[in-house]
C-alpha cells in the first residue's frame, strides 16, 4: 500500500482552532491578526512537541512535572530607572509577543505607569467580602495623570471592573473569595501608548488571601415590611423605568450598601493599626447581584443574606404612628423601634441568652408631599435585652448603587433631588450622590449604635457620613450642600470612624478573627480607691475615657494596647494623670471616667473625687491588737437608687473583721430585678443588702462547693 501523508496545513489550521472556545474571554490572539508571527509556524509549542515522538519522550517527565506544579505568578519586575524621561515602553522587545523558544521566563521591563497599591501588601490576609484598595499610577509628585485602572481576577471568577484615576491616584473595590485572590491591575489612558491595546503593558499583580471569620456572630441584614405592603420604595419615574423600585431592587441596593459599610470599616480598622477586622454577614447561596455579568448569566454565589420580615402592623398604622411621633409633644417617640424589635424577635426566634445583631431597612418609608415629612421612617439604634437593633428608612434608597459597576456613578451623580417624588433628608440630599451619602451613611451610624457606639466628637458617630463618598472616590463631584465644585480627595478629608469607635470594635465579638485567643468569660471591670484608683479586669484593660465637667462626648482617653500578646489586667490611675489629659478649661470641676475591658466590659465612675477621697472612701477597721488596724475601702455604688423607697446601704463584711468567720453562700432575692443579696457565713450569721423580695427563698449560690473561691467584686448590668 502506498504510504499516506499528513496534510500539515490542515493540521496547523485545526490545531489553532482547537485552542479557541465559544466562551473564551481572552482576546489576545485576535490582536495578532494582520501581524507577522515571531516564529515560522502558528502551531502552539505543545502541539509541535507532540508531533515529534522522539522529542515527546525526551520531554515527557519535564511536562508532567510542570503540569502538576501549582500555578505561580511571575515575580514582580523592578520599575524602570527613575532618572529616565521615557514613561512609555511601547516597542520594547518582548512586550506582548510570544516567549522565544529555549527561554523559561523572559526578563521584561515594567512600565512606570503600572498601578501600585499602597494600602495592601502582597499576600495580605483579609476577612471580608469586599476589600477597598488605594494606589497610585506613576509618580504623583512629578507628574499628574488621569485614566482608568481595571481590576480583574486571573481566574475570571468575577468580571473586570474599571475605576477612575484622578491626579495619579485611584481607589477600587475588590470582591473577595475564600482562598487566594490573584488580581491583575491594568492602567489605561489616552495619553499613553499601548493603553487601549488588547495586551496592555501598564499592569501589575497582587495576591490577597481571604478567610471568612465564621467563628464570629454575624451582623444580620433585614428588610421590614408592613403586612399589607406592596414592597416598593420611593423613586422618581425615570429610576423606576430604568431599574425598578420593587423588593428585588431593594435587596440589591441594601446588600451593596452593606458591602460598602464592610469595606469602609475594615480599611478604617487597618489605618488604626488593628488589622482588617470587621463584622461579617450571614450569607446564602443565591443569584449573584454584585456585578452585571452575574445578573445576565444567572451566576450563583454566596452573597450577604437579606431577611424579609413582615410586621403585624398595616401600612396605614405604621405611617400614622410615625406622623404622631413627629409631634413635639408625642409621648412615645420610639414606638416604631419597638414594633421593629417585636417583628425581628418573632422572625429569628432567638433562644434565651442568644444575642442578635440586626440592621433593618424600613422599605415602607415614604415622602409625604402634603406634609413635607418622611413617614414610616425612624433612625434609631441600640439594644433591647439581647437584641442589638438599628433601623433606618428607605427614602434615599433610589440613589444607592446595586453593583460594583455603579459605585462611582452613584457617588458622582449630580441629578437634583425631585421633591415631587422623593424627600431631601435634612436638606443634605440636594442631589443624587448626596442622598446616597445620607442614606448609606446614616444607616451605618445607626448600625454603629447597635454595635455599642455612642456619639463622638467626629466621624460617622457625629455626622461626618455626609462625606462617605470620599472613601470610594479619587475625585469628588459638585456638592449642592456646600455649593462647591469638588475636586481631588485627600485622605485627611475622608469620612472616618473615630479612634474610640475602633477601640470598641477591637473588643467586640462581631469583630473577632479566626486567630484571636479565647477570651476570658469574665468581662467585668472592678475598681477600688487604693493608691488613687486601682482598676482590674480579667480580660485586660483596653482604654479609659475621660470626661470633664459638662462633656457630653469623650475628648480625652488613655489606651492600654496589647503588645506582644500581653495585656494589662491591673492599672492604677491618678487624678493628676487624668486631669492632665483634659483641655486646660476642663481640668477643674467634676471628673468622670469610663473604663473598658478587652472583653467588652465597662465601668462608669461618675465622680472620681467622690469615690477616691480618703474621707469618703476609706475607714479604719477595728482590731483587737493595738496598732494593727487595717483600712477598708468603699467600692463604687451600684444600682439606680431612683425608685420610690430606695435607701442606700453599706457594711463591712464580717469575714473581714473576724478571722473565725468564712463566707459560705450567697442568696439572691429577685423577680424581674434584684431585690436583695444576702451573705451567709459558716456560723449561719447573715448580712443583707436590700430586701427579701421576689422569688420565695431566693436563689442560693453555695461557695462551699468550690475550693479557694472568694468574692472579687460586683458588676452592675
Amino acid at each position: 500500500m502506498a504510504p499516506s501523508f499528513f496534510n500539515f496545513k490542515e493540521l496547523r489550521r485545526r490545531s489553532r482552532q482547537s485552542f479557541r472556545t465559544e466562551r473564551s474571554t481572552d482576546t489576545s490572539s485576535d490582536a495578532s491578526n494582520g501581524t507577522t508571527p515571531t516564529s515560522g509556524s502558528l502551531t502552539p509549542p505543545s502541539i509541535g512537541q507532540q508531533s515529534d515522538p522522539a522529542l515527546n519522550l525526551q520531554l515527557k517527565d519535564q511536562l508532567l512535572s510542570q503540569a502538576s506544579a501549582p500555578l505561580k505568578r511571575p515575580a514582580p519586575q523592578p520599575y524602570l530607572n527613575g532618572s529616565s524621561n521615557r514613561y512609555s515602553v511601547s516597542g520594547m522587545a518582548g512586550l506582548g509577543s510570544p516567549i522565544p523558544s529555549g527561554k523559561v521566563s523572559p526578563t521584561l521591563p515594567v512600565s512606570q505607569y503600572s498601578p501600585r497599591v499602597t494600602n495592601v501588601q502582597e499576600n495580605t490576609w483579609v476577612y471580608q467580602k469586599v476589600l477597598l484598595i488605594n494606589g497610585t499610577v506613576g509618580d504623583p509628585s512629578h507628574q499628574s495623570i488621569d485614566g482608568t485602572v481595571t481590576v480583574s481576577r486571573l481566574d475570571d471568577n468575577f468580571p473586570p471592573i474599571s475605576w477612575p484615576v484622578c491626579g495619579s491616584h485611584f481607589k477600587a473595590l475588590v470582591y473577595m473569595m475564600p482562598g487566594a485572590n490573584r488580581l491583575r491591575l491594568d492602567f489605561s489612558s489616552p495619553k499613553l501608548a499601548n493603553s487601549g491595546s488588547s495586551n496592555p503593558i501598564h499592569a501589575s499583580y497582587l495576591t490577597v488571601h481571604m478567610i471568612p471569620p465564621s467563628g464570629a456572630p454575624p451582623l444580620q441584614l433585614a428588610i421590614l415590611l408592613a403586612k399589607d405592603s406592596p414592597g416598593t420604595f420611593d423613586a422618581v419615574p425615570a429610576r423606576i423605568e430604568k431599574e425598578g423600585n420593587g423588593l428585588d431592587t431593594a435587596i440589591r441596593k441594601f446588600r451593596m450598601a452593606a458591602y460598602l459599610w464592610q469595606a469602609f470599616t475594615a480599611e478604617q480598622m487597618w489605618r488604626n493599626k488593628f488589622g482588617r477586622r470587621v463584622f461579617r454577614f450571614e450569607e446564602e447561596w443565591t443569584a449573584g447581584t454584585a456585578n452585571h455579568r452575574d445578573r445576565e448569566y444567572g451566576t450563583l454565589r454566596s452573597e450577604a443574606r437579606i431577611h424579609i420580615i413582615r410586621s403585624d402592623k398595616t401600612l396605614a398604622e405604621l405611617r400614622d404612628l410615625n406622623r404622631a411621633q413627629q409631634n413635639p409633644n408625642a409621648s412615645d417617640k420610639g414606638a416604631l423601634y419597638g414594633i421593629a424589635a417585636d417583628a425581628v424577635r418573632d422572625y429569628f426566634k432567638p433562644l434565651p441568652g442568644q444575642k442578635l445583631y440586626v440592621s433593618v431597612l424600613l422599605v415602607d418609608a415614604h415622602w409625604d408631599t402634603s406634609s413635607k415629612t418622611i413617614v414610616g421612617h425612624a433612625a434609631l439604634g441600640g439594644q433591647v435585652g439581647d437584641l442589638h437593633l438599628g433601623i433606618f428608612g428607605s427614602h434615599c434608597l433610589q440613589s444607592y448603587p446595586t453593583s460594583f459597576e455603579e459605585v462611582v456613578p452613584a457617588f458622582t451623580d449630580c441629578t437634583p433631588t425631585d421633591t415631587n417624588h422623593v424627600g431631601n433628608d435634612c436638606n443634605d440630599a440636594g442631589c443624587s450622590w448626596e442622598a446616597a451619602n445620607i442614606g448609606i451613611g446614616a444607616h451605618l451610624h445607626e448600625t454603629g449604635h447597635l454595635l455599642g457606639l455612642p456619639h463622638q466628637e467626629s466621624g460617622v458617630m457625629l455626622r461626618d457620613y455626609v462625606t462617605l463618598n470620599r472613601t470610594f472616590l479619587s475625585k469628588e463631584a459638585y456638592s449642592t450642600r456646600r455649593k462647591s465644585k469638588g475636586g481631588p480627595v485627600a485622605q485627611a478629608d475622608e469620612c472616618t470612624w473615630h479612634r474610640l469607635d475602633c477601640l470598641r470594635f477591637r473588643s467586640h465579638p462581631c469583630f473577632r478573627l479566626p486567630n484571636d485567643a479565647v477570651m476570658n468569660s469574665d468581662d467585668s471591670v472592678q475598681a477600688w480607691p487604693v493608691d488613687g484608683l486601682t482598676i482590674m479586669a480579667a480580660t485586660g484593660v483596653s482604654f479609659v475615657e475621660i470626661f470633664g465637667e459638662g462633656d457630653d462626648v469623650c475628648r480625652a482617653w488613655i489606651e492600654y494596647p496589647v503588645e506582644n500578646g500581653s495585656i494589662q489586667r491591673l492599672v492604677t490611675l491618678s487624678e493628676q494623670e487624668l486631669r492632665g489629659r483634659l483641655p486646660e478649661d476642663k481640668r477643674k470641676g467634676r471628673l468622670k471616667i469610663s473604663v473598658k475591658s478587652h472583653g467588652g466590659g465597662s465601668l462608669d465612675i461618675e465622680d472620681y473625687n467622690k469615690l477616691c477621697s480618703s474621707k469618703e472612701s476609706c475607714l479604719k477597721l477595728p482590731s483587737a491588737v493595738p496598732g494593727l488596724s487595717k483600712n477598708a475601702y468603699k467600692g463604687k455604688k451600684l444600682g439606680a437608687s431612683k425608685m420610690e423607697g430606695s435607701e442606700p446601704q453599706e457594711f463591712v463584711f464580717t469575714s473581714a473583721l473576724r478571722q473565725d468567720r468564712v463566707l459560705s453562700k450567697i442568696v439572691f432575692y429577685h423577680g424581674l430585678a434584684v431585690d436583695g443579696i444576702e451573705f451567709v457565713y459558716d456560723d449561719d450569721s447573715r448580712q443583707l443588702f436590700g430586701k427579701r423580695g421576689g422569688k420565695p427563698g431566693g436563689d442560693v449560690f453555695d461557695m462551699g462547693m468550690f475550693v479557694h473561691l472568694y468574692l472579687l467584686g460586683f458588676e452592675s448590668c
